[in-house]
């Protein structure tokens, strides 16, 4: 068997106990989902054990029902000393109807730890197909906006700090 260290698929079905009275999923099962799809993506493909440090972009775009089949799609989009990127896509499937839809997509940051909870240096992900490189692209360019959004917010507590 072939595993691609830095792509995971992992498929759910969505069950009763899942929903709400509408028996639409409830977002915090997807969001567990999505997590434990980028734990999994990110843990092997650094062989250590990895913490989620944010998520981005989570935009549920159509409910997801019970009896649907819910399968993520996970992949190192680019990396950095300690840290990674995971891109994780969600399609359901209407399993009667034979229907699959994208249902969501987000950006999970990812940082791999010792046994002492210490960041951990990650192998470097080289993109090898041009959907590899798009997305490593895309990945340096949400790490760029997130570090100014950053510098931004403390540039404003300061000026609050100051009365400014």
């Amino acid at each position: 068997m072939n595993l691609t260290a830095h792509q995971l698929t992992m498929t759910v079905l969505v069950t009763p106990d899942m929903a709400n009275f509408a028996g639409n999923v409830h977002g915090g099962y997807l969001l567990k989902f999505l997590d434990q799809a980028a734990y999994s993506c990110a843990s092997r493909y650094a062989g250590r054990y990895v913490v989620t440090l944010s998520v981005d972009q989570v935009i549920f775009r159509q409910p997801v029902h019970v009896g649907e089949l819910v399968t993520l799609f996970a992949s190192i989009n680019y990396t950095g000393t300690t840290s990674m990127e995971v891109g994780v896509k969600v399609v359901t499937e209407n399993i009667q109807a034979q229907i699959a839809r994208h249902t969501n997509s987000c950006y999970f940051t990812m940082v791999a730890v010792d046994e002492q909870g210490r960041p951990v240096a990650v192998p470097p992900f080289t993109p090898a197909t041009p959907d590899e490189r798009r997305r490593h692209e895309a990945a340096q360019m949400r790490k760029a906006l997130r570090q100014e959004m950053e510098l931004r917010f403390k540039a404003m507590k300061h000026a609050a700090a100051h009365n400014l």
